[in-house]
């Protein structure tokens, strides 16, 4: 499904919907305190009587347009720069009219997938001090609720509020923190959107050229016309337990590349969190490390990145782990490093590239190394494992050796494999000089990537 079709199939339902009113309505994703994307052109649209005439004045200009036969009207504006936190008035004008107040130029992003996106600040570690800290004029939030559809949705019952220690204590955590560390770092207004739903698998968020899950249709589908910057996603654990294992790879390329289309942008920044350990036997044996590989293996795809979160599970029988600060912040780093342009800054842990048997060693070579590879906690490295033809692990012993890591058993004279925090209780300690820690690998017919 491209954006054209379920774009004017939403609006028709809206035209439908609305008719009776006979006035200028918008949809509510453009309403007052909105953040509208910089450096991209923007579509203001929404409906009023048949053929009625309707003017958008907007930073000085003004355009017009007629509403088609059955309502539905759309203006597009230029592309604007962010302006340093100017407050904007826009106005839509028909038969009625509607001023939408106190706008921001700046960058728009979009949060979305299972319960850890869903989890609210108020729920997390230091919540309380992050809640009472939270004034920032510059920050939007735009709660996005619960609610399946057969088709895309016109609209969703939601609407825009500027970030205070009222207003951002249920709102996504992760999302927050992704988007207060990009803004305390460019000082470029921050428009957040959660669409979010707990429980939730990733299949009824795909859309494709012929179909489109029940949570796009509501969730996603009405905001495409809205200009966003990018997209986070922290989603996977319903796939573990429904044990999708590697295909969960193809299940993320559909669902960027059908939101990439949805959007009109094929560049679209998609950045993911690899999913938690968790030590409940609902997740079975090996399907969590295999949907880590599918997410490392989701990197190949242009402009995605991925931020690991094995060292910050301070509870293993805990699916929700509570420190979303870190998590967000990983996140906004790939952003900062790749969007921003911030240099300097160290946005992946390290991840596995390829390994050379030496003699009765593996030496492993890894990307993100940064300035180089330590331990966490200053102990000897752990969770590496190594197997030979008979393809039995054993615990391994590993050393740093420059950007590398190298490692071997007493019991295993000519080793082919290597594993490393390959079980769904994993902690390892391996971490680069940035801090930030080594995703799980196996090195037998590996398929991950490394998103440099």
């Amino acid at each position: 499904m491209t954006k054209p079709t379920s774009f004017s199939l939403a609006l028709g339902i809206l035209a439908v919907t609305s008719s009776a009113q006979a006035e200028v309505i918008l949809p509510s994703v453009l309403s007052s305190h909105m953040v509208l994307q910089r450096e991209a052109p923007l579509h203001i649209w929404g409906t009023a009587d048949p053929k009625e005439k309707v003017t958008v004045k907007f930073s000085g200009k003004t355009y017009n347009t007629v509403a088609k036969e059955d309502g539905n009207w759309l203006v597009g504006l230029p592309a604007f720069k962010a302006d340093g936190g100017q407050k904007h008035t826009l106005t839509v004008a028909g038969k009625n009219t509607i001023i939408l107040e106190d706008i921001l130029i700046g960058d728009v992003w979009i949060g979305s997938g299972q319960s850890n996106m869903e989890w609210s600040l108020k729920g997390t570690e230091q919540g309380k001090k992050s809640i009472n800290e939270a004034n920032h004029p510059q920050i939007r939030l735009f709660h996005i609720p619960k609610v399946q559809a057969n088709a895309p949705a016109p609209n969703v019952k939601a609407k825009w509020n500027s970030c205070t220690p009222q207003t951002i204590p249920n709102f996504s955590a992760v999302l927050y923190h992704f988007g207060k560390e990009i803004h305390e770092e460019t000082d470029v207004p921050m428009g957040l959107i959660n669409s979010s739903w707990g429980g939730s698998p990733i299949e009824p968020w795909i859309v494709t050229d012929t179909t489109s899950g029940k949570m796009y249709n509501g969730m996603i589908a009405p905001i495409t016309q809205f200009e966003v910057r990018g997209t986070i996603w922290y989603q996977g654990e319903t796939n573990v337990i429904q044990k999708n294992g590697l295909a969960y790879r193809e299940k993320m390329k559909a669902l960027i590349e059908g939101w990439r289309t949805a959007f009109e942008n094929k560049d679209m920044p998609f950045y993911f969190v690899q999913i938690a350990p968790w030590g409940n036997e609902r997740y079975a044996t090996g399907q969590l490390p295999a949907l880590w590989e599918a997410q490392c293996a989701t990197l190949k795809i242009p402009h995605t990145g991925m931020a690991v979160t094995t060292d910050i599970v301070h509870d293993i029988k805990d699916i929700h782990p509570r420190n979303k600060r870190d998590v967000g912040n990983r996140l906004a780093s790939w952003a900062l490093a790749k969007n921003y342009k911030k240099e300097g800054v160290v946005y992946s842990g390290p991840l596995y590239k390829s390994i050379k048997i030496e003699g009765g060693k593996i030496r492993i070579a890894f990307a993100h190394v940064a300035k180089g590879l330590k331990s966490r906690d200053g102990n000897p490295l752990n969770e590496f494992q190594i197997a030979g033809a008979d393809e039995k692990f054993v615990p391994a012993e590993a050393s740093i050796d420059g950007a590398t890591i190298v490692v071997s058993a007493k019991n295993v004279n000519h080793p082919k494999h290597v594993r490393f925090g390959w079980h769904r209780s994993a902690n390892p300690n391996l971490i680069n000089s940035g801090g930030l820690p080594a995703s799980p690998f196996q090195s037998k017919n590996w398929s991950g990537g490394t998103g440099e």
